[in-house]
């Protein structure tokens, strides 16, 4: 094993699809059969991003009526600290492509608030949180959502934990604020809630990720994503183009 390398908890397996196209059809079929499969409320964590833009917008549509909307409560891994209205908003992207084309029940919906200052804002949705989890401390036989999604970067960041911030070190905190390493400051869900899923999922796409992928399942802790602590399964939704990195 190379230095700096530990066995990797969100190794997982690959689900490998031969465009964007048809990686967000596997991934929408597999969520709407995951949600199908369950009783009572089915707690799901949106990505932003570009990359799940795609997924969406066939959950918004083509398998909507798959999907009881109403058993469905939505929550963000992170969040850019700009108001909903803006273009950078991972909640306007949400908002666009999904949200204003579902029946969903407004109480069900939990964006990461952006007003204020970041880590009151973060503190806010913490115990938005902890209520609704009903407990100070995560039970591993007890996960707080059903399904995260979540995506990777090039430098191997994933939500908004990022290389170099302090948040790497988090693991009291289950959201926690982000104000440097990017242009804007940024809320994110930190390891000790993102473990807390009964399934992770991650989709990928683009040959410029293909390193961040194979090294982040390899185990390789220089890269955020790396260090996620997954307590539940963990699928890797790619294309081809960031499957594509065979070397070692």
């Amino acid at each position: 094993m190379a230095a700096g390398s530990v066995v990797s908890a969100i190794a997982g397996r690959a689900i490998i699809a031969p465009d964007p196209a048809s990686l967000a059809h596997l991934a929408a079929g597999w969520l709407a059969t995951r949600i199908d499969a369950t009783q009572g409320p089915f707690r799901l964590v949106l990505s932003g991003g570009s990359t799940p833009r795609a997924l969406y917008a066939l959950l918004g549509s083509e398998y909507r009526a798959r999907i009881d909307w109403s058993r469905v409560e939505l929550f963000w891994g992170d969040e850019r600290f700009v108001p909903y209205s803006d273009p950078d908003s991972n909640f306007r992207m949400a908002q666009e492509t999904l949200l204003s084309k579902i029946d969903i029940p407004s109480a069900n919906v939990h964006p990461i608030p952006t007003n204020g200052e970041p880590a009151d804002a973060a503190h806010c949705y913490e115990i938005l949180l902890r209520n609704i989890y009903g407990s100070e401390k995560f039970n591993p036989a007890r996960p707080l959502f059903d399904v995260i999604l979540l995506g990777l970067g090039s430098d191997g960041h994933t939500a908004s934990l990022l290389p170099g911030e302090p948040v790497l070190e988090e693991h009291e905190k289950w959201v926690a604020s982000v104000m440097h390493g990017r242009t804007e400051p940024r809320i994110t869900l930190t390891y000790p809630a993102i473990a807390s899923s009964a399934a992770m999922a991650l989709l990928v796409t683009g040959s410029d990720k293909a390193q961040a992928v194979r090294k982040a399942r390899a185990g390789d802790i220089s890269l955020p994503a790396a260090r996620i602590r997954a307590q539940g399964e963990v699928i890797w939704f790619l294309d081809s183009a960031s499957a594509s990195d065979s070397s070692e």
